[in-house]
This record gives C-alpha cells, sequence and structure tokens, in this order.
C-alpha cells in the first residue's frame, strides 16, 4: 500500500511526542537555570551565561529528536510553522498538515503539564513561570522583527542544508545549532519561540495571552517567506522531501518512499 494513503496517525503521534519531549526538557532546563534556589543558577551567575548553556541544552535536545527512530519516521518538524512551510511547497497533503499542527500542540500541552505536575511551583511561578515566551524590555515591534527573521533563518538553513547532498546528513545538527544560536543570542527580544505551538503550549496552561498574536504570527510568515525564496531561486521541485532526514528504512507519507522499495527516494508531486 502507498504509505501516503495509508492511515498517517503514527507520523501525527511521533510528532506530538517529539514536541511533549522538547517542552519536557525547556522546562526541565528553565527550573534548573532560572528557578530560585536551583544549585545551578546559582554556579552560573549572569543572564548571558545562563542563555547559552540553555541554548546548548535546547539545541542538543533538538538534534536528539531530529535524529531519534522517531524523528527520522515523522520527519521532525515539531513546529506547525515548519510544518506549512512543506505544505507551501507542496511537499505534504492539508490533511497530513493538519494533523501534525494538531499533533504538535497536543504534545506540547502534555509536555508542560508534566512538567508543571513534577516540578510544581518551580515551574509555574516567576521567574520560570510555564516557560512562556513573551517579549523582551524592548517591546513587541522588535520581538516581532526578531521572530520573523530567526524563522526565515531556521527554515533557510533546513532548506540548503537538506538539499545539498554533503550537507544533508548534518541538517538535523545544523538545526539544531540554529535554535542554540537564537536562544543564546536572541532571546532576550522574544524569549524566542519560532515555534507557535511551543508558545500556545505555555501560554495556555500558564493564562498568559499578552502579545500572544504575535507567536503567531511571526514564525509562520518567516518560514513562508523562507519557503517563497526556495521556490523563487530554485523551484518547488528542487526540494526532495517534507523530512529534516530521510531515512531509508522506515517508510515516507510525503514522498512515498517504503523501505522494501528501490533505494533511491522519489520525490512525486502532492496531488
Amino acid at each position: 500500500m502507498d504509505p501516503r494513503r495509508a492511515a498517517h496517525w503514527p507520523e501525527y503521534a511521533m510528532e506530538a511526542l517529539a514536541l511533549g519531549l522538547f517542552m519536557v526538557s525547556a522546562g526541565a532546563v528553565g527550573v534548573a537555570l532560572e528557578a530560585p534556589g536551583s544549585p545551578l543558577r546559582a554556579a552560573v551567575p549572569g543572564d548571558g551565561p545562563r542563555r547559552a548553556l540553555a541554548g546548548l541544552a535546547m539545541g542538543l535536545t533538538a538534534i536528539a529528536l531530529i535524529y531519534s527512530p522517531f524523528g527520522r519516521r515523522s520527519g521532525a518538524h515539531i513546529n506547525p510553522a515548519v510544518t506549512l512551510a512543506f505544505l507551501a511547497l507542496g511537499k505534504l497533503r492539508p490533511r497530513d498538515a493538519a494533523g501534525y499542527a494538531a499533533a504538535q500542540l497536543a504534545g506540547g500541552l502534555a509536555g508542560v503539564a508534566l512538567v508543571a505536575a513534577l516540578a510544581g511551583p518551580a515551574f509555574v511561578d516567576p521567574p520560570v513561570r510555564w516557560v512562556v515566551t513573551a517579549p523582551g524590555p524592548r517591546g513587541p515591534a522588535l520581538a516581532f522583527a526578531a521572530e520573523l527573521a530567526i524563522s526565515f533563518a531556521q527554515m533557510a538553513i533546513v532548506l540548503v542544508a537538506s538539499n545539498t547532498p554533503r550537507l544533508a546528513p548534518w541538517t538535523g545538527v545544523l538545526a539544531g545549532a540554529g535554535v542554540a544560536t537564537w536562544i543564546a543570542l536572541e532571546a532576550p527580544l522574544s524569549g524566542m519561540s519560532m515555534n507557535p505551538a511551543r508558545t500556545l503550549a505555555s501560554a495556555l496552561p500558564a493564562g498568559v495571552f499578552d502579545h500572544l498574536w504575535l507567536y503567531l504570527v511571526a514564525p509562520p510568515l518567516g518560514m513562508l517567506a523562507a519557503a517563497a525564496a526556495w521556490r523563487s531561486l530554485r523551484g518547488a521541485r528542487a526540494f526532495g522531501c517534507a523530512k529534516l532526514q530521510h531515512d531509508l528504512a522506515v517508510r515516507c507519507i510525503f514522498c512515498g518512499h517504503e523501505p522494501h522499495a528501490a533505494a533511491s527516494v522519489p520525490a512525486p508531486e502532492v496531488a
């Protein structure tokens, strides 16, 4: 059976698991580095060094998820803005895009709920405050511009790396390095979301909705702009598949590859 016509709920579940684990890691890192009384907070004075450590931890988390068995199976979007960009390139069906986005949000909410249950006030109270993303002291306009810029850059990294043969195996590493860099350098401007589901997963249980629109609009716009730039420069056919790592040992619901098929990975047009 063509995997593009089979039930795709396993891939949806893997996307939910991936963002859930990402939020568990984000919550644990937030508590370890920022909660009052944390030994690590006391050992690492200064916001800058702690942001660098947080960026390293979350970048490594992203890399681990992308190269994990479930990341290789689902494609490791872990972000509805990434899914939307692939949809704009014609590399997945609208129903799969909707399934991915719903699963990502559900997984993110579950991950946040788990951290809240385990860490309690250390996670839900300030300064960690459910690891909510919020504009920095320079205001929402700059936060919007920063989210737009890093989202464009992140999607551009994925598109260029995954479609350059010598870089393709390193796409996950480069994407994780992007996450680490944006947290270390951009977080003071917007809190570094780049992911509407990640922001909603914190905002909904926290009841913090100030400037929420910013995180729902800027990341998709930035990633759609990167997809449009790619289409303009290279054409949609120049993009192979909507996976960050295409493992020939697992099926692909996007291009139709099955493990027992030929080793080559076709990229037919999505109907």
